[in-house]
């Protein structure tokens, strides 16, 4: 005779199987991380995890605050994005569960960040109050706060963060004129600062070379460049590009352009100019000018393929519905597209096959392939902004 199940037992029984098919809805699909990325909805304080293979949008995250002027970095192994909000948030999204596991308003208004060498430790530039603040990138919990105060003792606003080989972050003093260096060896609770003074007027953002040696930092208060060597930070800012406007009439700013989407092809590399309708091409060996392209605005993004053979370039209004190519060799516009309204941000994919515009007044991402320049996909997006992937977490400085 079989034996018959209580209805108690088959209450239990009933209760134990839907906790499990719980948690196996609550794993996310086995799968590696390295060709996800997020799309920022800056309206609407949401962003977009996508698959740049398949071109497609995985998850919509939402609850992540002002996303005005966001970006974003990565952990070691891609699983999670660091988004830096303009309200001071500071948001850990898991891209596989499409979830927010860790949040932080840290400040009242801030301007990007960077994760540390060894992937331990995410800092945050702050335009108020002002100076850096570091966390653990485990939990988001406080391990250094970074008052940033020029030499006549004022706060100033932060920019240009990046991290840096030798488990340091480097970054500008707006306000005062400064670069500082913070080594968060041996203690990261009790950084050593470095303090670089008289860099120039306004440095208002700045990068750093793929290799980690060199700091650059654009300055708005008059034309030119601070240059850093992180190997002999003893020996100061050096100025490079030095009166590039000369004699010539500066144009209004409408958006300002972002160094940290330089590009670098070979031993060149090239930069937006500040109010020119011109991108400049230095020689990274003497730090030197070599040439320059006219192009069709004010650039704000300037960004090389990974192989270094094209730059695509974005532009402020009124010229923001359009992309030029220039071919590196030749130096020329190879090519004008015109992907919509409100072109604000452009992202190769990791072997550069194929780059992807946030297009933002037409609530949408075209995806373009770089060798025919032919739309590969247009996915929707809402007022879409900053797109990073996560080929950014093996690469200095972002």
């Amino acid at each position: 005779m079989g034996t018959s199940w209580s209805a108690e037992r088959r209450a239990v029984a009933a209760v134990l199987l839907a906790a499990a098919l719980a948690g196996c809805a609550a794993r996310p699909a086995l799968r590696g991380t390295g060709d996800l990325g997020i799309v920022v909805e800056r309206a609407s304080g949401s962003l977009l995890v996508v698959d740049t293979t398949a071109r497609r949008v995985l998850h919509r995250v939402t609850g992540l605050g002002d996303l005005s002027h966001a970006s974003a970095v990565f952990s070691r192994d891609g699983r999670h994005a660091f988004v830096f909000g303009r309200d001071g948030g500071l948001s850990k999204v898991d891209l596989l569960t499409g979830r927010v596991v860790a949040r932080r308003v840290q400040a009242g208004n801030s301007i990007g960040g960077a994760i540390g060498q060894r992937g331990e430790l995410v800092a945050v530039s702050n335009y108020e109050p002002g100076g850096v603040r570091v966390f653990s990138a485990a939990t988001l919990e406080p391990v250094a706060d970074i008052p940033a105060r020029g030499a006549d003792g004022r706060p100033s606003r932060v920019v240009g963060l990046v991290d840096a080989p030798g488990r340091r972050f480097v970054f500008s003093l707006f306000d005062a004129g400064e670069i500082w260096i913070a080594e968060m060896d041996p203690d990261p609770r009790r950084p050593r600062i470095t303090r670089i003074r008289g860099v120039g007027r306004q440095p208002y953002d700045a990068l750093i070379t793929p290799d980690g040696r060199w700091y650059l930092a654009g300055l708005f208060g008059e034309d030119g460049v601070a240059l850093v060597d992180l190997w002999h930070p003893e020996r100061g800012a050096r100025r490079i590009l030095a009166g590039y406007g000369r004699g010539e009439r500066r144009l209004p700013v409408y958006k300002m352009p972002h160094l940290e989407g330089w590009a670098v092809a070979g031993t060149r590399a090239f930069l937006p100019a500040v109010g020119r309708h011109e991108v400049l091409v230095v020689d990274t060996v003497r730090w030197r000018e070599v040439g320059r392209v006219a192009v069709r605005g004010q650039p704000v993004f300037v960004e090389a393929r990974p192989d270094g053979r094209q730059v695509w370039v974005n532009f402020a209004f009124p010229d923001n519905d359009t992309v030029q190519v220039i071919d590196t060799e030749t130096l020329r516009v190879v090519r004008t597209l015109r992907p919509g309204r409100g072109v604000l941000h452009m992202e190769f994919t990791p072997r550069g096959e194929a780059v992807w515009v946030s297009v933002r007044d037409e609530d949408r991402v075209v995806v373009y392939d770089t060798g025919t320049f032919e739309p590969l996909a247009r996915l929707p997006a809402r007022s879409p902004s900053g797109i990073f992937f996560t080929a950014r977490a093996g690469r200095i400085g972002l």
